[in-house]
């Protein structure tokens, strides 16, 4: 049955009576409906399966390359991705390594830095910084002391450069570890040295007396008897 003929058989009844103006009714939302139904067919083709647009690794013939998806222009920055700060972003002043922190260095930086100098570093490079780490103590080659008077000498933009590109074994983390993060970690490195290698000029002038009466506590003699058994 066409649908001519389904229109016209729902609309052809008697409206005069009671029945036939139910019917009639009933006969107007199925055309309602139906009619909806055919405008929703009419969308439904195969024009909104394969639409005009280039699919990833899709090739093209309207730029030269062939490709449909185009490399960026030279020099393109995503927004807030500038760093155009090389101090702070590649540790380095004038193009050469930086001597100086970006910011100053204060407690809570540091404690940042022990934070993920333990969580990053300490496999290789051990608690205390001698190279010493777990990883280590299980045949992987060690790294450099950070107590050899290289390191020592160093400077932070040195530490920087290594833990952003690698270094020999050592991969890059950059992906893992934040500028600002690395910065901490390089002044948490920095207290790690003084830690190992400070004598009694690096404390303040105030607190030298207290901690030359601990030293001298903890240094002091000590006398102890030795009972030896009686063998006689």
């Amino acid at each position: 049955m066409s649908i001519y003929s389904v229109l016209r058989a729902n609309l052809c009844v008697n409206r005069s009576s009671p029945s036939g103006k139910a019917h009639s009714a009933i006969a107007g939302w199925h055309c309602v409906a139906l009619l909806l139904c055919l405008l929703v067919l009419t969308g439904c083709n195969n024009g909104m399966e394969d639409q005009p647009k280039y699919e990833p690794f899709e090739a093209s013939t309207f730029f030269d390359s062939g490709m449909s998806a185009q490399p960026l222009v030279a020099n393109t920055v995503a927004r807030g991705q500038l760093r155009a700060d090389s101090h702070l972003y590649a540790g380095q002043v004038a193009g050469r390594p930086a001597e100086e922190f970006p910011f100053p260095v204060t407690a809570e930086i540091v404690a940042r830095g022990q934070e993920r100098y333990n969580i990053y570093c300490t496999p290789c490079h051990g608690y205390a910084g001698y190279g010493d780490g777990v990883i280590v103590q299980r045949g992987f080659s060690p790294p450099p002391s950070f107590h050899d008077e290289r390191l020592r000498a160093a400077t932070v933009g040195h530490f920087y450069s290594v833990i952003t590109n690698g270094f020999g074994t050592m991969y890059s983390y950059a992906d893992r570890i934040t500028p600002e993060d690395r910065w901490a970690i390089i002044a948490y490195v920095r207290a790690l040295q003084l830690s190992q290698n400070a004598t009694m000029d690096d404390v303040p002038a105030d607190e030298q007396p207290a901690l030359e009466a601990a030293s001298d506590e903890i240094t002091g003699t000590v006398t102890v008897t030795v009972v030896m058994p009686n063998n006689d």
